[in-house]
């Protein structure tokens, strides 16, 4: 189960070449499984999001990434938060996902959702279907994906994949192949897939939102006699760390400054909308802010990740141990 992860979402930090990229990026890593992190995920992306920085700003290629990650760590659970179904092939990407599992020891992740950054799309010529498409090929890579993650071989021919007696060897070293993750909110298609494929969810969305978001998905396990309780349920959030209230507030401040969207500039819808899924202050505040907006709502953990400073070593080992004991784990 989920209660901690880490999200990495870039990969540009000061002072760091390209030829020192992985080795920070290990080290981030290795930090996070040491402060009680208990999974890594990186974004399956091949630009940088608008927020986040600009397009040119470095972005690694996610599978490959965790592979290497594999190695240089123990525990942690590894995955993408989340694959796009548009990028890949589901028979390959569960060839990749099982590799990663092999790599790893068993600790593998299949994160995936219905894909959205258009630029990306058009930039590399991927097809950018409608989203009720997208949807469409979601749940078949689902019904794919999950046969070959358990060793099975059968004939699906659907609108869009298509396999034949698929061979997956060597099988993933998990029992039952590794997990399935998919995030979204979308309550029509989205949570209902949750509902009926997937071991786990992890809901994008702001924080007020929560409490409905889980009881559309209690009512699509209804539909389909499923316990919820079966559901790992987490929640992606930004959180700027600091040593103390007022420190954090200026890292924020830094950060969107440096992004030209200085934060006493912005307008109050627009203020709203990013402290929806943004925390700020020590780790004993965020950690006390996300116990009540996950585990007392019916959550099982959250996944964060640290925009403006993530990079710092200190930070990451300053806030593990502190949000896992807010969260229970």
């Amino acid at each position: 189960m989920i209660r901690l992860g880490l999200q990495i979402p870039n990969f540009t930090y000061p002072g760091v070449s390209n030829a020192e990229l992985f080795a920070k990026v290990a080290e981030i890593a290795q930090t996070a499984e040491q402060s009680g992190f208990d999974s890594i995920w990186v974004m399956d992306h091949f630009y940088q999001l608008p927020l986040l920085g600009p397009a040119e700003n470095a972005m690694l290629e996610a599978y490959t990434l965790l592979g290497a990650l594999a190695a240089r760590t123990t525990t942690a659970r590894l995955g993408t938060l989340v694959t796009g179904v548009t990028y890949r092939n589901p028979a390959i990407l569960a060839k990749q996902v099982t590799t990663l599992d092999v790599i790893s020891g068993g600790r593998a992740v299949l994160g995936i959702g219905a894909a959205w950054f258009a630029p990306e799309h058009e930039g590399l010529g991927v097809d950018f279907p409608p989203v009720g498409e997208r949807m469409d090929r979601l749940e078949e890579a689902l019904l794919i994906c999950r046969a070959m993650l358990r060793s099975d071989r059968p004939v699906f021919n659907g609108r869009h994949y298509r396999i034949r007696y698929p061979i997956n060897s060597p099988a993933p070293l998990q029992e039952g192949g590794p997990p399935v993750l998919i995030g979204g909110a979308g309550e029509k298609r989205t949570l209902k897939l949750v509902a009926q494929y997937a071991d786990a969810v992890n809901l994008i969305c702001g924080r007020d939102e929560i409490p409905h978001k889980l009881k559309v998905l209690e009512e699509h396990c209804e539909k389909e006699g499923r316990d919820p309780a079966t559901i790992n349920k987490t929640w992606l959030a930004s959180a700027v760390i600091g040593p103390s209230p007022v420190e954090a507030i200026e890292v924020r401040d830094q950060w969107f400054a440096e992004r030209g969207i200085p934060w006493d500039m912005m307008d109050n819808d627009a203020r709203a909308s990013i402290s929806a899924r943004l925390l700020v202050g020590t780790p004993e505040i965020v950690g006390g802010r996300l116990r009540q907006l996950t585990i007392d709502q019916g959550l099982d953990g959250v996944i964060l990740n640290f925009p403006a400073n993530g990079h710092d070593l200190e930070v990451i080992t300053n806030s593990g141990p502190e949000l896992l004991k807010a969260l229970g784990g």
